[in-house]
């Protein structure tokens, strides 16, 4: 069973990987802070008392879940109000750079040029614009194994999907990505 101390540490060490997973899906920053917040809420509220190494399978599972009740939630929005515009804020402008709010503490960054730092932040950019361009379970399937770092059975079963759909969603990412880059003239 794990401890409040260990559940804390799991959702401290997961939430940024969620964050902007969730953001890759719903291209909405105040909506994927929502979706984990409440993904965390629920594995807080229900999964506590499991086994630590459980934590990560229960909260992709619930994260997931929780993205496709926004999803859900807003096909139901769209379909009673034909402009969502209406409710957004007079200074609401829509820019967000995910490369500012997650600049890395890594020492080796302070010591490089401007040029290489402008360059990776580019690079970065165009990686970050051809995921999010990628149909969504190739999104999901590729987010989990390769952001998340979670095998293809683990993969499968937060997805709720066979290991060879993981398999072929993940390699239809991969290539599409491959060419959408080598396209813009960035090697693989």
């Amino acid at each position: 069973m794990a401890t409040e101390q260990e559940l804390s540490d799991f959702l401290r060490d997961v939430e940024k990987r969620a964050f902007k997973r969730s953001l890759y899906h719903v291209r909405n920053e105040e909506a994927a802070l929502d979706i984990v917040q409440d993904a965390m809420l629920k594995l807080a509220e229900h999964y506590g008392d499991k086994p630590p190494n459980e934590l990560p399978m229960l909260f992709q599972r619930i994260l997931s879940n929780c993205t496709l009740d926004w999803f859900r939630r807003q096909k139901t929005r769209n379909a009673l109000f034909s402009s969502l515009s209406d409710f957004e804020g007079a200074g609401d402008d829509g820019d967000f750079d995910l490369l500012e709010t997650f600049r890395g503490s890594d020492p080796s960054e302070q010591t490089e040029s401007a040029e290489d730092t402008t360059r990776r932040a580019q690079i970065l950019h165009a990686i970050e614009k051809e995921i999010q361009e990628l149909p969504a379970r190739q999104r999901e399937a590729f987010l989990m194994r390769y952001w998340e770092e979670m095998d293809v059975a683990e993969t499968a079963a937060a997805m709720g999907c066979s290991e060879g759909s993981v398999k072929t969603h993940c390699s239809r990412a991969v290539q599409a990505l491959g060419r959408a880059l080598k396209a813009k003239g960035l090697q693989p």
